[in-house]
């Protein structure tokens, strides 16, 4: 078994100044609303044609934090009138386990208004990872691969293993397949405990596992991260995660999944000591910078960007733009 290089930068924050290579466009809303996830979505969306997948986090049982239902079925009743949402069942014993536990939970929490294709249910798929160091293949659900684009809507937050949730944890760890794929990323061969994975490996493995998706989907693959109601813990948590202390922001969206969640970690990082303390904390102590160091060197995209201002005639804007009129958080 391989062993994660000590000293690649998990803990260290990167500015901007000390990145090099091309830039990608991101664009920024401070709407939260279905309009503002709409208004950001379809900035984006030009590749995603065909068959489409919705990409989401649906929560534990009446999780807080989740988003809202109401703006994924007025984006979805707009721009992807036959879009289906796309989940796996859980590596951990809850109530997203099951199938049917999974299907019980999604009527709970009102995931109800459109197809929801719970993709491990009849089995697996093996992609290819291209240059991986941890992994040759990643086990997915089974019928993941029927489908011709994909639409990953994700709830940036903090994440208690991860650091933080972003695109890429949403694709990493949620489109692998409950029993095989995430017990390949979460824990050591031969190991009792299911989560001996963590640090530098496991953002590692966690990007290793979302390139497999996004080379698959190629061009026609996109992602819209909203920046609500940000817990330090993951929405796998539901009721029980952290109080929220850290101010809403806005919604973001890039065809670039590094540019996006690089951009979502410079803005937390932006925040004054105050606003911004909890989830930095969450990131450095975790090592979840990583994340976006590793997707670099897997030449997944760029971590340097331009930041559209779509409130304000898609002028180029600052990170101190980003973070001079925060919200209060919804709590």
């Amino acid at each position: 078994m391989k062993k994660a290089v000590p000293g690649t930068g998990g803990d260290r924050y990167v500015p901007m100044s000390e990145r090099t290579g091309e830039q990608s466009v991101v664009y920024f809303t401070r709407d939260l609303s279905p309009e503002g996830l709409i208004k950001a979505y379809e900035k984006v969306s030009g590749k995603i044609t065909g068959k489409v997948a919705v990409k989401l986090h649906t929560g534990e049982p009446n999780g807080p934090n989740i988003i809202p239902r109401p703006w994924v079925k007025e984006l979805m009743a707009k721009d992807l009138p036959d879009a289906t949402i796309i989940e796996t069942n859980t590596y951990y014993d809850g109530d997203r386990y099951t199938t049917p536990q999974h299907r019980k939970t999604l009527e709970v929490n009102g995931w109800t208004f459109a197809p929801v294709d719970i993709t491990d249910e009849k089995g697996t798929a093996l992609l290819p990872v291209k240059d991986g160091k941890w992994f040759t293949e990643m086990s997915v659900g089974k019928s993941m691969p029927t489908y011709d684009s994909m639409v990953t809507l994700t709830h940036f937050k903090g994440h208690t293993m991860g650091g933080f949730g972003g695109s890429n944890k949403n694709i990493g760890i949620g489109c692998a397949d409950g029993r095989i794929g995430k017990k390949w990323i979460h824990t050591q061969e031969g190991s009792s405990n299911m989560w001996s994975v963590n640090t530098e490996e496991l953002m590692e493995k966690i990007s290793e596992s979302t390139k497999a998706t996004i080379d698959f989907f190629g061009e026609h693959v996109t992602y819209v991260n909203v920046m609500r109601n940000m817990s330090v813990s993951c929405d796998c948590e539901g009721t029980a995660a952290e109080p929220v202390v850290t101010p809403n922001v806005g919604i973001l969206s890039s065809t670039d999944i590094l540019a996006l969640d690089q951009a979502c970690v410079d803005i937390i990082f932006a925040m004054n000591e105050k606003d911004g303390k909890a989830l930095r904390e969450r990131i450095t102590t975790r090592h979840g910078l990583r994340q976006l160091s590793y997707m670099k060197e897997l030449g997944m995209g760029n971590d340097r960007y331009v930041l559209i201002d779509l409130d304000n005639d898609e002028k180029e804007m600052s990170l101190e733009d980003a973070v001079r009129d925060l919200k209060p958080f919804e709590g």
